[in-house]
């Protein structure tokens, strides 16, 4: 861990719409919180890291991967930001982590300080699967509670490419028992129903947006079918800091926005890193 540093300030305080709607939804919408700079310069990082492909120890192939699978060449990487063995990469996925602005948003959607748990860089390339729709703390295992992410987009996302969906107003329900998802489709295994008439939505967002969504809220995407768009995304996983305990696969690299280590027991039935 980094040495602690005095606190940013809140950069961000939601309007009481945005906080209306958060509350409604379970998800907001940070439109434009990168600059075009800041969006090349992490894209630059992956794809060098990602040239010759598959990098041991930090890419994580999925399940039911054939060789010409997109996914083969271009896995999804994860907790780059614990990986001092790339530390140019490891110490830009650390700040995007323990980025203020971020932070600040976390913060108002929390309604108290976020930890920092997690960080993952998805590619999806064109031809990739999708990941079927599950809730992110069925593998976090925050308790009390549960945990948040920060998805930021790198591309445009849009239904062409695999772009996200939720669905609305899940966040209030109680983490589900996956069944099987399709793998033929999927680049995970779980796979959550969504009831009749709960609306899906698509949000479509610019390089540069960042999705913020409740940990309990049913999410995925479809395969991209674009033949020369990426989809790819930086996203990272926070929990409420009066949280006691996580899924062990995030322990014990978690970090509040002060760049301090912070401790929390492990959940029991872990169900492995998302």
């Amino acid at each position: 861990m980094t040495t602690c540093a005095a606190p940013a300030p809140a950069l961000h305080h939601l309007t009481a719409a945005e906080a209306a709607a958060y509350a409604r939804d379970g998800y907001h919408i940070a439109r434009g919180l990168l600059r075009a700079d800041e969006v090349g310069e992490v894209l630059d990082a992956f794809m060098a890291l990602a040239a010759g492909g598959p990098v041991a120890g930090l890419s994580h192939l999925p399940p039911a991967t054939t060789a010409g699978d997109p996914l083969a060449r271009f896995p999804r990487m994860m907790h780059p930001h614990i990986h001092p063995e790339h530390p140019a990469t490891c110490r830009l996925a650390r700040r995007w982590l323990l980025d203020a602005r971020i932070g600040a948003i976390l913060h108002d959607l929390m309604g108290e300080p976020p930890v920092a748990a997690q960080s993952m860089f998805y590619f999806k390339p064109p031809g990739a699967r999708g990941q079927d729709f599950h809730q992110d703390n069925y593998y976090l295992r925050v308790a009390p509670g549960t945990c948040m992410a920060a998805w930021i987009a790198l591309d445009p996302a849009d239904a062409g490419n695999g772009g996200l969906q939720v669905a609305r107003g899940s966040h209030r329900w109680p983490t589900q028992r996956p069944t099987a998802a399709d793998l033929s489709r999927s680049m995970a295994g779980e796979h959550v129903d969504i009831p009749p008439g709960c609306e899906r939505v698509a949000p479509e967002l610019a390089a540069g947006d960042v999705l913020f969504f409740n940990g309990q809220v049913v999410h995925g995407s479809l395969p991209n079918t674009s033949a020369t768009r990426f989809r790819r995304s930086l996203i990272c996983h926070y929990l409420p800091a009066s949280s006691t305990a996580i899924g062990a696969g995030y322990l014990p690299a978690l970090a509040s926005f002060d760049g301090c280590p912070v401790a929390f027991a492990a959940a029991a039935g872990d169900a492995g890193v998302h």
